[in-house]
Formats: structure tokens, sequence, C-alpha cells
């Protein structure tokens, strides 16, 4: 690990400043921007700690959406009652991540910014028809992932919550890894009237994704025997050495 200057200040405005003014990162949960700076993979010249902000923490739910701070740890969406209450898909699917130190460490919007391809969040924003507030602007989750690591975030753009709709259905299910809990495939699948949203995450070289043809089966009939039979090309899906294109 490469030396660095570590800063936490206490509110948005300071923590912009601080960035600006080092040209260093801001840092969430730490848990993939640590582990890059330990292998010399990134080397920013300051960390900007967020943990102290209170304007990027909380849950709430409000009418038909779920409103979750961006420096929410995994295990208070997954422990919080009115998420377990409003979109139990969204509380399964945070408990789920990693172990409970990743879970008491990583935060919400640390994983959305850093968009890693095997991540179990975006396929929730995508499936959830999310929306990622910035302290610039509110982007529609299908905007906002652009592929491999990449968002629609601008540089020192800081996410400050996201909202999900809260659906009349959903679930989430993935195949993970064994160590990491990472996915090697994850769907979330979720209904809200006729809007019927199929995000897959773990399998696209690209990152999540939605499979278009699988929602518009189930608009038909919101049964499993509406997609029996139907795959996905193997064209454009991860193949490492975890599994290859076609196992995914």
């Amino acid at each position: 690990m490469y030396a660095f200057h570590y800063q936490k200040p206490t509110t948005l405005k300071e923590a912009r400043d601080l960035v600006h003014a080092s040209g260093g990162s801001f840092l969430a949960g730490g848990q993939s921007l640590v582990q890059a700076m330990k292998l010399r993979m990134s080397n920013p010249a300051a960390l900007v700690d967020l943990s102290g902000v209170g304007e990027l923490q909380g849950i709430q739910v409000q009418g038909g959406t779920v409103r979750v701070g961006a420096m929410a740890r995994h295990a208070q969406v997954a422990d919080d009652a009115q998420v377990r209450e409003a979109i139990p898909a969204l509380a399964a699917l945070a408990a789920g991540i990693g172990d409970p130190m990743v879970r008491n460490q990583g935060t919400l919007g640390g994983s959305m910014a850093y968009s890693d391809p095997s991540a179990c969040y975006p396929s929730a924003a995508l499936a959830l028809k999310a929306v990622i507030h910035t302290d610039a602007r509110d982007i529609a989750a299908d905007d906002f992932f652009l592929g491999l690591y990449q968002t629609a975030l601008e540089p020192a753009e800081v996410i400050r919550a996201v909202t999900f709709a809260k659906p009349e259905s959903a679930v989430y299910m993935k195949f993970k890894h064994p160590a990491s809990k990472l996915a090697l495939v994850g769907v979330f699948v979720s209904k809200r009237g006729s809007d019927i949203r199929v995000a897959v995450t773990g399998a696209g070289s690209n990152g999540v994704f939605r499979v278009k043809s699988f929602e518009e089966a189930l608009k038909k009939r919101f049964s499993p025997k509406s997609i029996e039979g139907m795959t996905v090309p193997a064209d454009g899906m991860n193949s490492d050495i975890h599994a290859s294109a076609e196992y995914r």
C-alpha cells in the first residue's frame, strides 16, 4: 500500500472540498477500494472518509418508496424492520452479501458507485426501478450503470441516497461463490402493476443487465411456466476461473 492522507469530514460540503483540494478519493465502506490499495492497484493521494457525514445516513419508508442513505451498512438494510416489511427481497439481498465483517462495514452507496459486475445491489436497483440521488442530480437506475465498473457518476460526485420503488412482489436469488459470496449469477425479479423487471448480476461481462425477453413473457402471465425453456445467449457473458460463459 502506498502512503496517503486520511481525512474524516462531518459535512458533505467539507468532503467535496477536501476531495477537490487533495485530488483524493471518497471512502465509503472500503471493502473494494482498500483491497485495491493493498495490492497497489489504486493509489489515491488522500482518502476522504464519508462515515462521519450524517446526511448520508438513515433509512426512510414513505408511501411506495424505500429511501436508503448512501452510508447505510449492508447489515442495517438487512436488519431494518421497515425495509423487511416494505421490500423483503431487498433485506434478504443485503443479508446475503459477503460475511458478517463485510455486511457491517460495506455500504449501499459504495457498492453502487463501484459497480462491481458481481455485486448484488445493482440488480435490485434495476429491478426495483431505483433512483440514485447525488449531490448534483437524480439518476434513474436504468441510466446509472454504463458498463464494467462504470457508472454515470461524474468525478467527485457523491451518492446521497437511493430510492427503491416498493413492488407488489419481488425475489432475489443468487448462485454464489463459496468463499467471497459474490454472485456468479444473481437474478432479481419484481412485479409492480404491469411493470415486470428481471435484472441479472454476476453474469454479464459489461455488468448488470435486464432480460427484456423474460420480462415480456412474464407480463403475459406472471408464472415460472412463462419462461420455462427460455435462455439467455452466452455471448457477452463472463468467462473466468470460476465459471464459463456457457455455464453462467
